[in-house]
């Protein structure tokens, strides 16, 4: 766990904004997944750090960021942190809900951005038909609405193994640290509480004009949807590719560190 004094913020234009830095060189920017922070990238950090400057960020929200007061985009927080640190353009790294603001970001502030990793997402506007998927949206909307944290955790939890495994089947320590990050960010909200996320929209059609290189990941084990849709974007953007990391489900990161750290590795050295 990231002790509190090595944090850094930067004041944005509504709270204060929270990431960790680490190395020196080209800039890399990792952006986690929902309801979680940037320990989600612990063993990620110090393989990128020997060759680059990396900033592992709080989302707004999240771990150590200011909840929104009035409506934002994270593309724009994104924007606004890189504006901060001066430097740029970065290759924007997310996962999950994080690879959903990389598309955004892409497609809002191109000039910002010198490449790009989507991991377990594709842009804001998937929607993900498989029936397993769609059941644990239900459990946690219900759950969430209900106060159930319990229930929701549970149900939250699901996406480690994914539809293939259980979670007996999944290095404990995973789900153990997704249970730390998710209570800590669900604290910070109550129930009810309004949602101030403006979505960014028309992706699909925008994705054509993306020149950069965005490279997609996926767990094999996660559902078919998610990865067709990694595929597709891909396909969409002029210079896309996709790798499938085995064994591994939503998160490779970080149940396949060895294996996701090589493949940003080797992406990041082509550029």
């Amino acid at each position: 766990m990231t002790a509190a004094s090595d944090m850094k913020y930067f004041a944005s234009d509504d709270g204060d904004l929270a990431y960790r830095e680490a190395g020196a060189g080209d800039l890399v920017v990792l952006l986690h997944s929902g309801f979680c922070d940037h320990r989600v990238f612990d063993a990620v950090v110090p393989a990128l750090a020997s060759t680059h400057r990396v900033i592992a960020a709080d989302v707004r929200g999240h771990g150590a960021s200011a909840n929104a007061t009035r409506p934002f985009r994270w593309a724009d927080d994104v924007a606004a942190l890189l504006r901060h640190l001066d430097a740029g353009p970065a290759v924007l790294v997310g996962v999950s809900m994080g690879g959903v603001i990389v598309s955004d970001t892409l497609l809002e502030h191109p000039e910002l951005v010198r490449a790009a990793v989507v991991c377990g997402a594709s842009t804001g506007e998937f929607q993900d038909s498989d029936p397993w998927h769609r059941t644990i949206q239900a459990e946690t909307a219900r759950a969430l609405a209900a106060g159930d944290i319990e229930g929701w955790l549970k149900a939250f939890l699901s996406y480690v193994p994914g539809p293939h495994r259980t979670l007996d089947e999944v290095d404990p320590d995973i789900p153990r640290r997704l249970r730390e990050m998710a209570l800590n960010t669900v604290s910070k909200h109550t129930p009810g509480e309004k949602d101030r996320l403006v979505r960014v929209t028309d992706t699909w059609s925008r994705l054509p004009r993306i020149d950069v290189p965005v490279l997609t990941v996926n767990g094999a084990l996660d559902t078919p949807d998610v990865i067709a849709a990694a595929q597709r974007l891909a396909d969409t953007v002029r210079d896309g590719r996709s790798v499938i990391i085995e064994g591994t489900a939503h998160y490779p990161n970080m149940e396949k560190p060895k294996e996701f750290n090589a493949v940003l590795t080797d992406f990041l050295h082509s550029l």
